[in-house]
């Protein structure tokens, strides 16, 4: 077996699983992501693969061998964290020639290697720099190129950008995508963790969305955006999490909070009377023509502007693509693009999506 391959591997350390019969069959040569909120469990994931964890039980086999009885210094894995970890008193091409020179490499291979790395993670002419010289963006590129240049079977990336300000995530989201298709080997596996629904759909490989250490689902990028399994799935796989509205069908129109709207083609199968709708923030939109809002909340995330607004019992989020101001208690009107809603049952599957998707 060439893969890694896991089989309900479960972790239950203390009142709460860590893991919960999580299984996977990870392929060379690819990327996959682990997408879920804090807490659920990607870090435990990443570390039960590295062999920093043992799990209460399950299996998972690399190369043809019983992978968790291989010892951690034999995996041949690299691993990215959170944090910036570098050595402060080496330079940046010490730092990421470290790990070459402990397995004592011929000096010129060593400075090959090293200075093809730092190519591509665009750190080329930085050698020399002091590690304190760099910006936090370049000190994470480093400990990337370090990674790269053990040319590990298997690279593990822990939320490797969550602590870079906005402009430098959006940044170097499609660099990362760019350095891992060009700087690993067909031999390589990449497994990415992250909150963020845009870092799993730009790195366009394979999602695994985990949530309370349960798989909810599994699938390509694309399909999970445009097809969540659940309300769960839903929330997790966008940002701002998709709005969820309480609804029914009655007379060919859709009914919610005093609103009627017609029932748009895809919907026209839905056999519960009774559903949860969902829609996107930035399918909804302002309009003089509209359904009233009372604003809750305003807040600007990079270059647009997030609107959190109530009518009834029901609260949503818009996004705006500029910056905007409003104050509480505002009244906006909003038009809902109908052609873009979501259907989930009441036990919360997907009904029908804009694009063809159902689970019932």
């Amino acid at each position: 077996m060439m893969n890694l391959v896991a089989e309900n591997l479960s972790y239950k350390p203390d009142e709460q699983f860590h893991l919960n019969e999580v299984s996977f069959n990870f392929k060379k040569g690819n990327i996959y992501t682990i997408l879920g909120r804090t807490l659920s469990g990607k870090t435990t994931l990443l570390k039960t693969i590295a062999g920093l964890l043992t799990p209460d039980s399950g299996a998972m086999r690399f190369e043809d061998k019983d992978f968790l009885k291989v010892p951690v210094w034999e995996r041949n894995i690299a691993m990215v964290y959170q944090q910036f970890i570098n050595y402060p008193h080496l330079n940046v091409f010490e730092n990421v020639a470290f790990p070459l020179k402990q397995r004592k490499v011929d000096d010129k291979e060593i400075s090959d290697v090293v200075l093809n790395s730092l190519k591509s993670v665009g750190l080329e002419g930085y050698e020399n720099r002091k590690i304190q010289e760099l910006s936090g963006g370049q000190q994470q590129r480093v400990s990337l190129a370090r990674s790269l240049v053990k040319n590990a079977k298997i690279l593990l990336l822990d939320e490797p950008l969550v602590n870079l300000d906005y402009k430098l995530r959006e940044q170097l989201r499609e660099e990362f995508k760019n350095i891992f298709s060009q700087g690993l080997s067909e031999e390589s596996i990449v497994i990415f963790s992250t909150t963020d629904p845009r870092e799993a759909m730009e790195l366009n490989g394979e999602v695994i969305v985990l949530d309370e250490g349960k798989v909810l689902q599994v699938g390509p990028a694309k399909e999970i955006f445009e097809n969540p399994k659940t309300l769960k799935v839903a929330e997790i796989s966008n940002d701002p999490p998709m709005n969820i509205l309480q609804a029914n069908m009655d007379s060919n129109k859709i009914k919610f909070e005093g609103i009627e709207v017609d029932v748009p083609n895809h919907l026209n199968n839905v056999k519960d009377k009774n559903f949860n709708l969902g829609i996107r923030a930035s399918n909804i939109e302002l309009s003089d023509n509209g359904f009233e809002f009372e604003v809750e909340l305003a807040e600007i995330s990079g270059s647009e502007t997030l609107l959190h607004l109530k009518r009834g019992n029901a609260k949503i989020i818009t996004s705006i693509e500029e910056v905007m101001n409003f104050n509480i208690h505002d009244k906006v009107k909003l038009n809902f693009n109908i052609d873009k809603v979501y259907a989930f049952n009441e036990e919360g599957i997907l009904a029908s999506s804009p694009f063809g998707g159902s689970y019932v």
